[in-house]
Parts: structure tokens; C-alpha cells; sequence
């Protein structure tokens, strides 16, 4: 990092420390670990090789998983360090980390914090997912000489251009990147434009994700209470949206007597918030994060709890996918589609430009252009059994289409990740 860059972000230091108090008392960190913030790590470092992966949340999370198994499948001896900025990733990952796999929340971008982070870990190659880019981590890394790559990578229009607004001072030294596979190919054009060495574009892992979970018994459970009952569900919502689900709710009641809107907010912690704002427009809900039940007068079920996701989208056979409205970049609709989904979204989609538009051209998902659209779409397609599952089908044919940029990414990444296994091979010889 520049050392005027570097002298900037060191004088933020004492805001973050407030910032990241006013998050916990907000339950948006977990205090018990707030210095993990700090870079002042809570775990020993294991001894032998270690791999550093860092993605930022439940996405980058969830669709690293496979990766990271393949790796310590094929380096035995070797540990792995993932890190995370949310709560909600570190609860998943929690339950879904293989053996010799820890996590911690990731540092800041302060040097001191950052530097405090490496020296305690000391990583011996890294991978970062997606789109996370930290100018001071970066920098510290390349200092370091660890080899790194950003995998599965996306950059939208949008980040590429605030990127290049800030100028060569502040923004990310892609060439720190040994190695930089995008998602797409004009992913790989603007990393390139900003620095990132050749990147190449091998198709995007979450594409392999393994279907998301479902609890068998609480599905049987919620099918009882939903029999006989038009549903569709309206997944990873965020702010603003919810009014936005809310009238398309009452639009499509109208030719759905009893219809039944399950609401999954991106963010378990607004559910009462959710509640509160659907209650005051009129409607009935029941709060599974609170333990009510569906009863024969409810209109929305809020699942306003962590983890699933999978259940609802098995239990409704049409829904729409969040962030695309009120904001925008759009969620991963590949965990819909892959669950034979028929998908409705709004038009704010660049963080899954490239998937979206398969979906919509194949016809497994409809976009939106207005807020407006959605209740008359899901009334339409509620009383159209046909198209509906002719889109269910098509969206799956798309995720099945997408399936096997796991195997190519990780035997490009090999070279990369051999120090893993340096160990090993001096003790045989």
C-alpha cells in the first residue's frame, strides 16, 4: 500500500473502534470476539502448513466449501485458516468446517491490524473468494511473499468504476495475485483494467455448491400446515423490499383466496423489524424466529431464522429472489434454480449478471423492471401450473449446465498451493 494510503487508514483506527462497538451492541458482531477485528487472534496458529481462505459471507462461505475440502483432501498434513466478516457466515461455518479447518472473523484493513493478523497466522498460500479486495491486507500479503489467488472473482460495473475513481493510491493491488480466475468473462476484463495479472475465466464454483439443506421433519411439519394453501416465498430480502413484498402479497390474494407469503429476510436479525413493518401495513404474520405458528388466518410466515433457506425453497414452488429492488446487485439464484425453482427477480442483478441472464434467456426466471410487476406475476404464475413448471425445469437445466468450474479452478490452483505440501515431501524423501 501506498505509505500515504497506509498513514490514512492507520488514523482510522480509533472511528473503527468505535464502528465496530456500535456494531456489537447492534448484534451485528459478536463481542466475545470483537478482537478478532483487531487482528488479535482468539486460536493458536496449528503447527505444519496453513492456507489462508477468506471470503466475506455465507456465499463466498458456503461456495468455497467444496474447494477447501479438495484441498486438504489433497494436502493431508496441511491446516486451513477461513475467515469471514458477518455473523451469520461464522455460525455456518461453525457447523460446516471439515477437520483441521478453524475460523476467525477477518481483520480490518488498518495496517497494524492486518500485520498483527499475518504474523500470528503466517499463511503459507491464501486464497480470497470473490470480491474482496483490501488494499493494506493486500499489500502486507505480496510484502510477505505468500503466494495468493482470488478465486471465483466478480467485479460489476459499479464496484469497477468507485475503484477506479479512487485513484492508483487507494486502490487494490491486484498484482498481488499470483493467479486470478473470474467468474466471467468481463469479470476478467475489469480485473485486468485495474491491475490483476492475465486473469482467466473458468466458470463460477458456486455452480458446485452442494444443494442447500433441508430438515425432513420440519418440512413434513410446515407441509401439514400449509395443505391446501397457495404459497410462494420471497428469499434473502433486505431493507426495502419489504414493503414491496407486502403489496405484491395483496395483489395476488386477490385471485388466490388464503395464499400464504413466506418472507426469508437476508438478515435474521430484522426480524422483528420485518414484522413490525408488515403488521403496520395490515397483514398477518407469524415469526418463526419467535416460535408462532402458522394459523389458518396468517398471510405472511416470517422465517427470520439462520440456515433455512433450503427448506423454504422446497416448500414453495415459485419465488423471488432479494437485493433487486430496493437494493441492488441481487442474491445467488443458483441455490433456487438447482432446487427446480421457478425464480422471479427484480432488475438490480449485477453481482450475478452472467447467471441471471441464462436463467432469463432460457425462461427458468423472469425479470422484473418495477416493483409494481411482482404481484401480478406471482398471481399469474400461481394459476399457471404449467408454465411454472416448465420454468422450474429450465432453471435447473441452467444450474446443472454451469456444473464442474470446481475441478478446473482447483487444478489451475495447484501450482499455486504446492508449498502446502513442501512438508510432506521432504519427509518421504
Amino acid at each position: 500500500m501506498n505509505p500515504l494510503a497506509a498513514a490514512l487508514a492507520g488514523g482510522l483506527a480509533p472511528v473503527l473502534r468505535l464502528w465496530l462497538a456500535r456494531r456489537a451492541r447492534r448484534g451485528k458482531e459478536d463481542p466475545a470476539r470483537l478482537a478478532e477485528r483487531r487482528g488479535i487472534a482468539s486460536l493458536p496458529r496449528p503447527q505444519g502448513k496453513l492456507l489462508w481462505i477468506h471470503g466475506a459471507s455465507v456465499g463466498e462461505a458456503r461456495s468455497a466449501l467444496p474447494l477447501l475440502a479438495r484441498i486438504l483432501d489433497a494436502f493431508p498434513a496441511a491446516h486451513a485458516l477461513f475467515t469471514t466478516g458477518t455473523l451469520t457466515s461464522a455460525r455456518m461455518l461453525a457447523d460446516a468446517l471439515p477437520a483441521r479447518a478453524m475460523h476467525q472473523f477477518a481483520p480490518l484493513d488498518v495496517p497494524a491490524w492486518a500485520g498483527r493478523f499475518l504474523d500470528h497466522w503466517r499463511p503459507d498460500a491464501a486464497l480470497w473468494i470473490e470480491s474482496e479486495l483490501w488494499p493494506g491486507t493486500l499489500s502486507a500479503l505480496a510484502r510477505r511473499g505468500v503466494p495468493a489467488a482470488l478465486v471465483n472473482a466478480r467485479l460489476s460495473p459499479a464496484s469497477f468504476a468507485r475503484w477506479q475513481g479512487l485513484g492508483s493510491l487507494l486502490r487494490p493491488p491486484l498484482g498481488a495475485f499470483e493467479v486470478v480466475l473470474a467468474q466471467s468473462a468481463a469479470d476478467a476484463a475489469r480485473l485486468a483494467a485495474l491491475g490483476a495479472r492475465a486473469p482467466a475465466c473458468l466458470g463460477n464454483i458456486k455452480f458446485d455448491a452442494p444443494l442447500l439443506p433441508a430438515d425432513d421433519d420440519a418440512r413434513a411439519a410446515l407441509q401439514a400446515a400449509l395443505a391446501g394453501r397457495p404459497r410462494w416465498l420471497a428469499a434473502s430480502t433486505h431493507p426495502g423490499e419489504d414493503e414491496v413484498v407486502a403489496e405484491a402479497h395483496r395483489a395476488a390474494e386477490v385471485a388466490h383466496p388464503g395464499l400464504v407469503t413466506i418472507l426469508v429476510p437476508r438478515h435474521a436479525v430484522r426480524g422483528e423489524e420485518v414484522a413490525a413493518r408488515l403488521r403496520a401495513a395490515g397483514l398477518v404474520v407469524a415469526r418463526r424466529g419467535a416460535g408462532e405458528a402458522i394459523a389458518r388466518d396468517t398471510q405472511v410466515y416470517l422465517a427470520d431464522t439462520m440456515g433455512e433457506l433450503g427448506l423454504f425453497y422446497r416448500l414453495a414452488p415459485l419465488a423471488f429472489v432479494g437485493k433487486s429492488f430496493a437494493v441492488g446487485g441481487g442474491q445467488n439464484p443458483i441455490e433456487a434454480a438447482a432446487l427446480e425453482v421457478a425464480i422471479l427477480s427484480g432488475p438490480m442483478v449485477s453481482n450475478f449478471a452472467d447467471v441471471f441472464g441464462l436463467l432469463a434467456e432460457s425462461g427458468g426466471a423472469r425479470i422484473l423492471a418495477a416493483p409494481g410487476e411482482l404481484g401480478p406475476a406471482v398471481a399469474a404464475l400461481l394459476s399457471d401450473e404449467a408454465t411454472r413448471a416448465r420454468m422450474a425445469a429450465e432453471a435447473a437445466a441452467v444450474a446443472a449446465s454451469g456444473r464442474g468450474a470446481l475441478a478446473r479452478v482447483a487444478e489451475a490452483l495447484a501450482p499455486l498451493l504446492a508449498p502446502l505440501g513442501e512438508a510432506e515431501a521432504h519427509a518421504r524423501a
